[in-house]
């Protein structure tokens, strides 16, 4: 679940003041016991999770004593996730899940923190639970004795929104309290040591006129980070938005960087590029059985759905999607194994080295502006040369079998990601051919999930021949899709014009 709260740095003799007043009305702040709790925060010897704003920690008295937070992509929001479990050892799925970060380091006992805590709930007048204020007394402790003591505030935002959450803000520092950066308690805990970078090196902002290995450091790192951090919502089978996965996200990774070692292929070494490339793409292999399982079962609701006039039998799509979702589960398992794997873990490694260093040649000296155009200008010209079909008309041709079509998808998403990758670099005209490419990617997709989602309704039906019932819903479904395929193919010829503008490709040479 989903964690969102702020801290506040208080003085010791800081006194809570009244917050009825940033309640709605009849609002009432209702003092909780105090309650003492103990937790031990695990981490390996150079406090890596700590460095990367994770924790696993033990607490004792909770129900689900085991804990572990890993950061979202809003600051003061968390990702904790909590199982039960005896002291000592962490649960095997808790140690899993930090696999990206701990990258297989023994984890031990880092720190002991023991907390008097003094709840306030934030409620509106029907007794709806809108933000809880804990009011913290910490006191590090080291061999039992205390080694330190600090006091904070946390306000942890339940039913409530964040306009709230300002509210709360506002009177807590006309009090006295500091707003700061988001530091756990543990990271405070465990000191400077905790407080250092992390491993995993994340992209930063470039210069106005950057180099060539500046852009691909930028562009790798991006990749790498972006992988990394889908990790543990991958074996979470965690949602990142209302119509996104966790396993879209972190295969897209995959995907982007493959294609970006590539297209910069001559500014990084090649030795050490291509086994990154080569086990990106295994990841990404296992990553995509469960993602057109996702696909697929999507598809079928909406396509069962756009006829409401005339829908297809309930217990034959109910047959189909049943024989979709064995698929998801039998490739989620396999994702799993290959997560857990000591040959997924090496990459892991690999890539957070890759982060720190990236292996590039001379050639990336270069100014960007010299270089990168050119690079870019390959994928480009596969891509539009298998756009304009076998014959050289001027669009594809709209009677070409579907493989032909999904070569030129492949070779579309690479001309995208190039483009993309420099576009925010070279400025001009290079952001609206990413944004145009775009549009036909999405189209190409359409084309692509349209053509695969038919064989597999036909081919779902094909396993079970004496249920007629399931053939010619089958049947139905697929003519749907090849209706949407036409479509496609009708629609294709204006987007491609659009991205082949000449004023918006004449910078690549």
């Amino acid at each position: 679940m989903l964690e969102e709260e702020r801290k506040y740095e208080v003085e010791p003799r800081f006194t809570l003041p009244d917050l009825t007043a940033c309640l709605p009305s009849d609002g009432q702040v209702e003092e909780r016991p105090p309650v003492t709790l103990t937790a031990t925060y695990f981490d390996a010897p150079d406090l890596r999770l700590a460095r990367a704003g994770v924790s696993l920690r033990y607490r004792k008295g909770d129900a689900e004593p085991w804990t572990v937070k890993l950061p979202a992509e809003t600051p003061g929001v968390r990702h904790e996730i909590s199982r039960g479990g005896a002291p000592g050892t962490p649960p095997a799925e808790l140690v899993l899940l930090v696999t990206a970060y701990s990258r297989g380091a023994e984890l031990a006992p880092a720190a002991v923190v023991r907390t008097i805590r003094r709840a306030y709930h934030l409620r509106d007048a029907d007794g709806r639970l809108l933000a809880e204020l804990a009011d913290d007394a910490v006191s590090v402790l080291e061999d039992r004795k205390v080694r330190s003591r600090f006091r904070e505030i946390e306000v942890e935002r339940k039913g409530g929104g964040r306009k709230l959450l300002d509210k709360v803000e506002v009177v807590l520092r006309e009090a006295g309290a500091v707003a700061g950066g988001f530091t756990p308690k543990h990271v405070r805990a465990l000191g400077d040591a905790a407080a250092s970078p992390p491993d995993l090196v994340r992209a930063t902002d470039l210069p106005r006129k950057p180099k060539a290995d500046e852009v691909v450091t930028a562009a790798i790192r991006k990749g790498i980070e972006r992988i990394l951090t889908h990790d543990p919502l991958v074996r979470l089978r965690a949602p990142v938005g209302d119509n996104d996965t966790a396993v879209h996200q972190m295969r897209v990774g995959c995907r982007r960087l493959r294609s970006d070692l590539k297209t910069f292929g001559p500014l990084v070494d090649r030795a050490w590029a291509k086994p990154l490339r080569d086990e990106l793409g295994w990841v990404a292999g296992l990553l995509g059985g469960a993602r057109d399982a996702e696909v697929l079962r999507a598809r079928l609701r909406r396509t069962a759905s756009a006829d409401p006039l005339s829908p297809p039998d309930e217990a034959a799509v109910a047959r189909i999607d049943a024989d979709l979702a064995a698929r998801h589960e039998e490739a989620l398992v396999t994702l799993d194994e290959g997560l857990r794997s000591d040959r997924y873990a090496k990459l892991v490694d690999s890539l957070v080295a890759a982060s720190r260093e990236p292996h590039l040649t001379p050639l990336a000296r270069e100014r960007a502006l010299d270089v990168l155009p050119r690079l870019v200008s390959r994928p480009w010209r596969t891509f539009a040369l298998g756009a304009k079909g076998v014959d050289g008309a001027a669009d594809l041709d709209p009677y070409a079998p579907d493989e032909q079509w999904h070569s030129v998808r492949i070779n579309g998403k690479r001309a995208r990601y190039a483009v993309e990758a420099v576009a925010g670099v070279l400025g001009g005209a290079a952001p609206e051919l990413a944004k145009a490419l775009a549009g036909v990617q999405d189209l190409l997709g359409e084309h692509q999930d349209a053509a695969t989602a038919a064989e597999t309704w036909l081919g779902i039906a094909a396993t079970d021949p004496d249920d007629h019932t399931l053939a010619v819903t089958a049947g139905r479904l697929f003519e749907r899709e090849r209706t949407a395929i036409r479509g496609v193919r009708a629609d294709f010829p204006e987007a491609w014009r659009k991205a082949t503008k000449p004023r918006m490709t004449d910078w690549l040479p």
